[in-house]
């Protein structure tokens, strides 16, 4: 039998403290800020692989917890690198002249797209006005009226040609809006109706034939004159390209000059100043009262302006981009509309980049979860970086069940590092789930939740509070102080050898203490500070907590912490509320009657049972066959609950509870109330560890705080979790003065031993346990059932036979 004394953990195991003096400071003030991520070398190796490895595919998954420093780590390690990289190129979206739905991407040296829409507003504002001038000069009017004059001479020529053949065959011409009329002569005068209808019929065929030869003639001559206008056309139209060319020839010249380093401009500029040439009707004012419509519409030299998506003209090395609303427009950009006499238009002029082509040579940033949530972003997203290609298209247009013609603009290339922030979690679904995301994302940044207590991290901890101090305004923090935050990083992750690595804890708890400290008329946060902090973050937040505890108080939830009872203890969960967890206790019993061997879990039953909890209550019917039941056979039914609860039960934590209050009433042999107990068993009778031992150990304090401590209560806990204790001053108090215990065992014997004062007892060479121990009662008690089952059988077999 192990001593019971021996179990029991002392004032110093239950929390460790650091001792301010061996901190070479005495505030904050004396120590530099902390530069850098602290305690994350596996994350920053896989980051600095990330960021520098060039590849497709090696884009970069960050994994951590919020509040670990994933996105301020992140953005520190990319600005050092971006601002070594060469600044990607602009990017514009023009006119195309061959097919307008279907807009042209270029792309210059960084500023040159700005000053590229600004030289062609420069240029269109010069022709304005060059244009117009040119064409009221004296020079061009008469070569202008020289051209029509001579145009004039020709079809007078003509016309008198085909006068005179009329003529020739007795006929007149007379031009009407409706075409040429032949008039029939007879003496140098028209022929009468009378005098037509007394013609022979000879006569009037004479007539008709002569008639139809002069319409052929005027039909010949109508088609020469059209080809004369066309051709005077041309020469007025080479004119008028003449003299529009000497007016833009200066200004053209010097901006195909300054851009003649970039073929893709150098040909647009070409293709505008086609354009101008064949339409310097557009250069030309309009009435507005004759073409309303049309000039309510667009200005017609629309299409010769520059729609700048992306300006790198103030981006010094590669951009970075942190984009928090990841929306289908946001992220891949979109083509915005406007409303025309009552219709939705667009033209390359509305496209509008999105997140990807901001970054697009750079750094793009996104949190998963903000991605996932907005409707076919995640999709897009893929997409571009499988394509390696920017398509602008408007939101679900691959979704609507009437396709609308819209713009096709050019894609652009894409070449950009994706770093995606996330939780582990959901690396681990869309690895799984998604084929695609293995492919793109090669590399995992995987931020811990702690880091080793150590000098190094201590000392980093003081220098994170000074650079928060410096950052945020707040008060210097004294040796006491920093010290007192260190021992709540450690009750953070609940282990005396690690430190918490969520630094937004940290953080908030500095503004807090600070605001306090402020409070009190202090220069400096000291230890005092930090406790009230906590305290306050503590009440803030435990309001359910404190109305569990006064139900308990009440006796509306029925927990004893005082005396012995038969198949009846104290079970230790936890319930986590957001950012606050605490204690619950839950009263577990056990009934037996005669039966087969069964255990029922009234929970398994009714389905409130999670499966964890399920397998740690079966491991419990195997624990005793093994120990108990190798000459016999179990004959005994066993039911067990956590009594008053009324929502599911998962985990294996109250397994050990649920043995205990069954050996219990197996045996005949009373618990201790006052003793709680949390762990873990497997089917050697091992207690194995278990999660949330601070919450639980401090949950059941402070019901039997409100009950009355009686110096004989306490909590058993397993040995495996004695380096996880990190609790509350009063608990750690109350064991010191005596009035509270904690245990630690490795096994059932030694809790049931604690718990009924009785040997456990060891087995002996005949397969029995030394009368007086646990085992033996627990082995007579299961003896008994064994037999009064056979006896029940042999009875029920004599009733058959007669």
């Amino acid at each position: 039998m192990v001593r019971r004394e021996d179990l029991l953990l002392q004032p110093q195991d239950l929390y460790r403290t650091l001792d301010p003096n061996l901190l070479p400071f005495t505030t904050t003030d004396e120590l530099e800020p902390l530069e850098g991520t602290l305690g994350q070398p596996r994350a920053l190796e896989a980051l600095q692989f990330g960021l520098e490895v060039k590849n497709p595919g090696y884009h970069i998954f960050v994994a951590g917890q919020p509040g670990s420093g994933r996105e301020s780590t992140v953005l520190r390690l990319v600005e050092a690198m971006a601002k070594n990289l060469p600044t990607p190129p602009d990017w514009v979206y023009v006119h195309n002249f061959e097919d307008p739905q279907a807009p042209i991407a270029l792309s210059l040296p960084p500023g040159r797209g700005k000053a590229l829409k600004d030289d062609m507003e420069a240029f269109i504002d010069h022709l304005k006005e060059a244009i117009p001038r040119a064409f009221e000069s004296e020079d061009y009017e008469n070569k202008r009226r020289k051209l029509l004059d001579e145009l004039d001479r020709r079809r007078q020529q003509l016309w008198e040609k085909v006068n005179q053949s009329a003529l020739q065959r007795s006929f007149a011409l007379q031009v009407t809006p409706s075409g040429v009329l032949t008039i029939p002569l007879f003496n140098q005068r028209p022929l009468t109706a009378e005098e037509l209808s007394s013609l022979s019929e000879e006569a009037r065929r004479d007539l008709e034939e002569k008639n139809r030869e002069i319409q052929e003639e005027i039909a010949q001559t109508m088609r020469e004159i059209r080809r004369l206008e066309r051709q005077w056309g041309e020469k007025l139209s080479s004119l008028d390209q003449e003299v529009a060319l000497f007016a833009l020839r200066g200004s053209f010249e010097e901006l195909l000059e300054k851009y003649q380093d970039l073929p893709a401009v150098e040909a647009h500029l070409k293709k505008v100043q086609e354009d101008i040439l064949e339409n310097l009707g557009a250069f030309f004012p309009k009435d507005p009262s004759r073409d309303g419509a049309s000039s309510l519409e667009k200005d017609p030299l629309f299409r010769y302006q520059v729609n700048v998506i992306v300006d790198h003209s103030q981006t010094q090395g590669a951009p970075i981009v942190l984009e928090r609303n990841p929306t289908f427009p946001n992220l891949m950009g979109r083509m915005e509309y406007r409303q025309v006499l009552g219709a939705l238009v667009t033209d390359f002029r509305q496209i509008r980049a999105g997140a990807l082509h901001r970054a697009n040579g750079g750094f793009l940033i996104l949190h998963t979860v903000e991605v996932l949530q907005n409707p076919l972003s995640w999709e897009a997203l893929k997409r571009a970086l499988l394509t390696r290609k920017l398509e602008v298209e408007n939101f679900g247009q691959g979704w609507s069940a009437y396709p609308t013609a819209t713009l096709r603009p050019h894609p652009i290339p894409l070449d950009v590092k994706v770093i995606l922030l996330g939780t582990p979690w959901q690396y681990y679904i869309l690895s799984t789930y998604d084929e695609d995301f293995p492919e793109l994302f090669g590399v995992r940044a995987d931020f811990a939740p702690d880091m080793p207590w150590n000098d190094e991290h201590i000392q980093g901890y003081a220098r994170f509070l000074r650079r928060i101090s410096e950052e945020k305004g707040l008060l210097p923090f004294s040796r006491e102080a920093v010290a007192r935050v260190v021992e709540y990083g450690a009750r953070q992750v609940g282990d005396q050898k690690k430190l918490s690595s969520r630094f937004l804890w940290i953080s908030h708890l500095a503004v807090e203490a600070s605001f306090w400290a402020q409070k009190r008329g202090s220069q400096v946060v000291r230890r005092e500070d930090v406790e009230e902090a906590i305290r306050k973050r503590i009440y803030r937040s435990n309001m359910v907590a404190e109305r569990y505890r006064q139900y308990i108080a009440e006796g509306v939830v029925k927990i004893d912490t005082r005396g012995r009872k038969v198949g009846q203890m104290n079970g230790l969960a936890v319930l986590e509320l957001g950012d606050f967890a605490f204690g619950k206790p839950s009263r577990v019993t056990a009934r037996i009657s005669l039966g087969r061997g069964n255990l029922i879990s009234i929970e398994r039953e009714i389905a409130l049972s999670g499966p964890i909890h399920t397998k740690g209550f079966l491991i419990l019917s195997h624990y005793l066959m093994g120990t108990y039941a190798q000459n016999f056979p179990l004959a005994l039914q066993a039911s067990i609950t956590f009594e008053q609860s009324y929502d599911e039960i998962e985990g294996d934590s109250a397994s050990s509870v649920e043995l205990f209050v069954l050996l219990s009433a197996i045996s005949g042999v009373p618990l201790a109330q006052g003793i709680a107990a949390t762990g873990a068993v497997n089917q050697y009778g091992e207690i194995q560890a278990i999660g949330g031992v601070n919450e639980k150990i401090e949950g059941f304090f402070a019901v039997c705080q409100d009950q009355g401590l009686t110096g004989e209560q306490g909590v058993i806990i397993p040995k495996a979790n004695r380096a996880h204790l990190m609790l509350q001053k009063e608990v750690v108090d109350a064991v010191r003065q005596g009035k509270f215990h904690i245990w630690a065992v490795d096994t059932v014997d030694e809790a049931m031993e604690i718990l009924t004062g009785l040997p456990a007892g060891t087995l002996q060479e005949d397969g029995t346990y030394p009368e007086g121990t646990l085992h033996h009662k627990v082995m007579e008690g299961l003896r008994s059932y064994a037999e009064r089952a056979k006896a029940f059988s042999q009875g029920e077999e004599g009733k058959d036979a007669r």
